[in-house]
């Protein structure tokens, strides 16, 4: 059976784009519902996290139409609704073909092997994209969210058009309150506390400020929508991998802005719209009171290295931070907590 064209497929450079399952593949298939149906040419890595769920199969299954996405919320069910006509062309690759592989399919699902965190994940579908010179920008996109039809192509354009280009955002609404806003394009962040805060975060959806009241606010771009060029990959590098949750984002901002005058351009695609879930495809909240222990620990112990590698001075603050956050889980009767953070301080592998 032949694989089915997919709109917006053409001769023009397509956009890359990296998804990152782990245990989450009803996320993941309507996701790629909607983002099959965008209006440029696409080519999109997903990349299992070796997920315990059988995703993999789930995913390919997806492909070849045997399996149906379904719709969390209905008011977006235009997005990801009806299916797409299956099958879609696909590859699936396993761990060892991952070496010199180039993604060249409409769609390659990849097997990691093993839970390599979200800068490990996205560091494969990179790769497996920048072989083949044709890509010139990758959309990093959580899998646990719907896009508009025309938000690829609008930040494809926005990219294409900003001399110097390095990252992009785009406006990221929430998925269950589509009217509000998690962020326009990204996040403000203070090193002397660790926390960031997305610009805009509980707007309104309308009306949509303009890239020049925005983009100054902006100390880094949210990692559930952040575009990089080809340039900036070669220059700044992909993502450090060793924060495993959490932080990558900053880091790579933080590592470009430290290029001076070289550093690359930041960009916002302001009508590129993206609807997200938040929290769901790492089984966390947005929520700091219903944070999962996981959650707790990685943003804890990401903070902590970051902090270490970027701001040394401020280290012996965020080991005090960090004190303080215990007892304060102590005091509010979630030892669990208290211990995820305790093992996130002084080191110590995330225990469940």
């Amino acid at each position: 059976m032949s694989a089915t064209p997919l709109r917006g497929m053409s001769a023009t450079p397509p956009l890359g784009i990296v998804l990152v399952n782990y245990g989450r593949w009803q996320d993941s298939i309507e996701c790629l519902e909607s983002v099959f149906r965008s209006d440029c040419a696409v080519r999109v890595v997903v990349v299992d996290n070796a997920s315990p769920d059988d995703s993999f199969a789930r995913i390919a299954a997806w492909a070849r139409g045997a399996v149906e996405a379904g719709v969390d919320n209905p008011a977006l069910a235009h997005f990801s609704q009806p299916p797409l006509p299956k099958p879609i062309a696909h590859e699936c690759l396993l761990p060892e073909a991952l070496a010199g592989a180039v993604a060249t399919a409409s769609l390659t699902i990849v097997q990691s092997g093993a839970n390599l965190g979200f800068a490990g994940g996205n560091n494969i579908g990179m790769r497996l994209l920048l072989a083949d010179p044709a890509v010139r920008h990758i959309w990093l996109l959580n899998n646990d969210t719907v896009i508009a039809p025309d938000a690829a192509s609008i930040l494809d354009r926005t990219m294409a058009e900003t001399p110097g280009i390095g990252m992009a955002g785009t406006t990221v609404r929430f998925y269950h309150r589509p009217d509000t806003v998690q962020a326009w394009a990204g996040n403000r962040f203070s090193a002397l506390t660790g926390q960031a805060r997305g610009i805009g975060h509980g707007d309104p959806a309308t009306p949509v400020p303009t890239p020049d009241a925005i983009l100054p606010k902006v100390d880094f771009i949210l990692g559930a929508s952040l575009a990089v060029s080809r340039g900036f990959l070669e220059r700044v590098g992909l993502m450090e991998d060793s924060y495993f949750l959490y932080y990558e984002e900053i880091d790579w901002a933080v590592r470009n802005r430290r290029l001076g005058r070289e550093a690359f351009a930041t960009a916002w695609a302001a009508q590129a719209q993206v609807f997200h879930k938040e929290g769901g495809s790492i089984g966390s909240s947005g929520t700091k009171s219903q944070r999962s222990s996981f959650s707790e620990y990685w943003l804890n112990r990401s903070r902590l290295a970051f902090i270490g590698r970027h701001y040394p001075l401020l280290l012996p603050l965020h080991w005090l931070l960090t004190l303080v956050l215990i007892g304060r889980r102590l005091v509010r009767g979630q030892p669990a907590k208290a211990e995820s953070l305790s093992r996130a301080l002084f080191g110590r592998a995330f225990s469940s």
